[in-house]
């Protein structure tokens, strides 16, 4: 597939993920009573969690490796069978254990047990096409997942349970997941399977998994307990601001998750560094252009989509989009040393996500709400520095990799497997 259509293919597939997961909420909200979006919304974040441990620890490795090679597709095949064999596990004991217990909610965690082996699979599917530069047969399925899951839940009672919308949910994936295992089984035929690598001390998932808990917990977490010991109405307006740049977090997460493979066709690292930053120009001004549209919105437009707590959000967005331009140079950063030492990152992940918990709580105590939204783009900033610091002195370090390469020698695929 051609460099340009690959782009467009995988950019238009995390576009479609993305609507997915919006209009199933959307429509869970709309069917259920409050009670039981409460326990749906409870749910579906359990298994946000799971998913995203599930990249970290399989998908994101796997796209770090270059070329097509009988590795190469014996690693996609690998990460596909041992996500159905973890999910099947886990999801088992999850089921197992809920079914004892009493509740709406320990049925609807039941109803995930049972499910979990079907969206996860279908998950990593994705990663795998990308890996084999194939992102038309992921947007193939994910297409037909958002039109099988918004035909189950159409045609769902109102107040439905939450354990059956959970079920129609995590059913309405099986015909993409089928379409992706038989379109991968092609893809992959013949390669032999190696699960045991996967579980090897030195895999880089383990630190994959390992960034993963730490940047969202904290981040999740120091807002939740600024909230608890200060004033609670940071944790709505924080969440408000946030909310509003959601389709920036899609394009983030694609960069992370999806742009090794197709950076990786650049011919040395010098080239994959000027692309990767020449990503963050973009995304920034990307992130500036939006936060002034959003800044430009009538009130009444702005109530529409927070109600009352647009006010207090409005307020924060000239701190909030700053954060993300910064966010935006922090995740090509990342992004580029993913490229060049996977083993790099996560050192700075840590510093720097507690560094943006201690920003976040010293900007609260000196300017209140605003000062704790500063405090969090003065965390961004910083750890966007530390990240191209990084790259600088790797690329110094490494400049005979660019003539290895040039000789016709191929890099080694990064991670373990």
């Amino acid at each position: 597939m051609r460099a340009r259509t690959a782009v467009v293919c995988s950019v238009a597939d995390q576009g479609v993920a993305a609507l997915t997961n919006i209009l199933v909420l959307v429509a869970a909200a709309r069917l259920s009573t409050v009670a039981g979006f409460a326990r749906f919304s409870a749910v579906y974040l359990v298994f946000t969690v799971l998913l995203g441990v599930s990249g970290a620890y399989t998908g994101q490795p796997l796209v770090l490796r270059r070329g097509g090679g009988e590795d190469t597709r014996g690693a996609c095949r690998t990460a596909a069978c041992f996500t159905l064999v973890a999910a099947t596990v886990l999801g088992g004991l999850l089921a197992v254990v809920c079914a004892l217990l009493p509740g709406s909610t320990a049925r609807a965690l039941t109803a995930l047990g049972l499910v979990l082996p079907v969206v996860l699979g279908q998950d990593i599917a994705r990663y795998a096409f990308a890996t084999l530069h194939a992102q038309h047969l992921a947007l193939a399925a994910d297409t037909l997942r958002l039109v099988c899951v918004m035909a189950a839940l159409a045609v769902q009672p109102h107040a439905a349970p939450a354990a059956r919308l959970v079920a129609v949910w995590g059913l309405s994936a099986l015909p993409a997941l089928l379409l992706s295992a038989v379109a991968l089984h092609r893809r992959t035929a013949g390669a032999p399977v190696a699960l045991r690598p996967l579980l090897a001390k030195g895999h880089l998932g383990r630190r994959f998994v390992v960034e993963f808990g730490v940047g969202n917990a904290t981040s999740q977490l120091s807002v939740l307990g600024l909230g608890a010991v200060g004033n609670p109405l940071v944790v709505g307006a924080l969440r408000g601001a946030t909310t509003l740049f959601g389709p920036l977090n899609v394009l983030f997460t694609s960069a992370t998750g999806f742009g090794p493979p197709l950076l990786g066709r650049l011919a040395t690292d010098r080239l994959r560094v000027r692309a990767t930053a020449a990503l963050a120009a973009v995304l920034a001004l990307t992130a500036a252009s939006w936060a002034t549209v959003l800044a430009l919105l009538p009130g009444s437009v702005g109530r529409r989509l927070l109600g009352a707590t647009w006010p207090t959000a409005a307020a924060l967005l000239p701190a909030t989009g700053s954060q993300y331009a910064a966010m935006a140079a922090g995740t090509c950063g990342l992004l580029a040393l993913r490229l060049l030492d996977p083993r790099t990152t996560l050192s700075i992940q840590v510093v720097f996500s507690l560094a943006s918990v201690a920003f976040l709580a010293g900007g609260y105590v000196v300017g209140g709400v605003p000062g704790a939204a500063w405090g969090l783009f003065l965390g961004s900033l910083c750890k966007a520095a530390a990240t191209w610091i990084r790259v600088a002195r790797l690329r110094r370090r490494t400049p005979a990799r660019d003539e290895d390469v040039s000789a016709g020698a191929l890099p080694a695929a990064p991670g373990t497997y």
